[in-house]
């Protein structure tokens, strides 16, 4: 059982679930920071946790009629999604290039886009609602988006690049699991950036401790304008996941005519969420962190070929019912570029299929955390379903 929380030196309303040793300075010092503004009431930080962008990943923040933009990061809805298949390991070939190749063929990756928007008709009602309701709420965006719109629709059903990825797995009982990671493109950036720019700008924000922290107030029309567009992003991401995983589906299914699939795990974990803890209403935001109420079914992917975990929710309050994103880096890009060469990468994805380039040495396992220790670290807040081995994994 987990010997977590525990509570950051100093700062009594900070609850841990890593060692302060564990955690870099320059992380515990954004932790203070975000303790010590004024709507914040509470703050659970997960095991993943590292250094970010004025507030840190892996960080999940109540605040009270308030919301800082940082707080959810600038790839808003940021998330994972997962289906087990009816496959087994025994129904794959012993080669799977050309699987691979497939894939990359239907799913745009890096900064590519697809030719034309996806028709989501074909891919039953559920997602063509979705893709409906999408562009219609788009009319009421930020004016000053309109260049980034026009390219939005076109990146629905796309991977980009950095730790995003579309993986084959196999489970603890052999069964073959599709999963992916992707957010809202660069749709999501520009509009969060606009609006961390439109906080910075306040009179209440002037004396912060980091400016990046800015934070809108509720009942102003810039929260108001901010939660629209992040609602809208958070949509924008899970809408485009929803296609991307369709897109997945049927490459499989050309391989594989005989597969079928169970219902879709589709989760954030980059957003806003209002909710009650402890009988208050607060402004939620998870950067780095999945909601993880009770029964709640999510996975925690690792690194680059390192699998994921299909989890289960414990519904632990102490951690604002939250659980970690992932594994978390331990090293910078930068720093792992540095220290990595291409043959280090192929030494620690020997057996998987996937890119063994330069072009992806910063997402080389040995720069993330250990994923099983942070699982083990936060036993009481999700309980494991499976454990997913990496056997192809596609970057872009």
């Amino acid at each position: 059982m987990s010997a977590f929380p525990v509570t950051l030196t100093g700062q009594s309303n900070v609850r841990l679930w890593a060692h302060e040793h564990q955690i870099e300075q320059a992380a515990l010092n954004q932790l203070r920071n975000i303790a010590r503004l004024d709507p914040v009431r509470q703050v659970a930080v997960m095991p993943d946790v590292h250094l970010g962008k004025g507030a840190t990943v892996g960080s999940v923040i109540a605040m009270e009629d308030a919301v800082s933009p940082a707080a959810v990061g600038v790839d808003i809805g940021c998330g994972v999604a997962g289906v087990k298949t009816s496959l087994t390991a025994s129904d794959l070939p012993d080669g799977l290039g050309a699987l691979r190749s497939a894939i990359e063929a239907a799913i745009p990756v890096g900064f590519k886009v697809h030719m034309q928007q996806v028709r989501t008709r074909r891919f039953g009602g559920a997602v063509e609602r979705q893709s409906n309701h999408l562009w219609e709420a788009a009319k009421g965006l930020h004016a000053n988006v309109s260049r980034a719109m026009d390219r939005a629709p076109k990146a629905v059903g796309t991977l980009g690049g950095g730790n995003h990825f579309i993986e084959v797995c196999l489970d603890d009982g052999d069964a073959v699991w599709l999963t992916l990671h992707s957010g809202s493109r660069n749709i999501g950036k520009e509009l969060a950036e606009r609006h961390i720019a439109t906080a910075k700008g306040l009179a209440h924000n002037q004396d912060l401790p980091d400016r990046d922290l800015a934070y809108f107030l509720s009942g102003s029309a810039e929260m108001d304008a901010y939660l629209y567009d992040l609602r809208w992003a958070q949509d924008y991401a899970a809408h485009s996941r929803a296609v991307m995983m369709a897109l997945f589906r049927g490459v499989v299914a050309e391989q594989f005519p005989q597969v079928a699939f169970t219902d879709e795990i589709n989760v954030h974990h980059n957003y806003v969420g209002s909710e009650t803890v402890d009988g208050a209403e607060y402004v939620v935001t998870r950067k780095g962190a999945i909601r993880a109420g009770s029964g709640d079914l999510a996975l925690i992917p690792g690194s680059m070929g390192t699998g994921s975990y299909v989890v289960r929710g414990l519904g632990n309050p102490a951690s604002l019912y939250s659980a970690s994103h992932g594994a978390g880096r331990r090293m910078s890009r930068t720093a792992a570029k540095r220290t990595f060469t291409v043959d280090d990468l192929r030494a620690q994805t020997d057996g998987i299929e996937c890119r063994k380039d330069a072009g992806v040495v910063d997402e080389i396992p040995g720069a993330y955390k250990d994923l099983d220790s942070v699982i083990e670290a936060q036993s009481n807040l999700v309980e494991v379903v499976t454990r997913l081995r990496t056997i192809l994994c596609v970057k872009g």
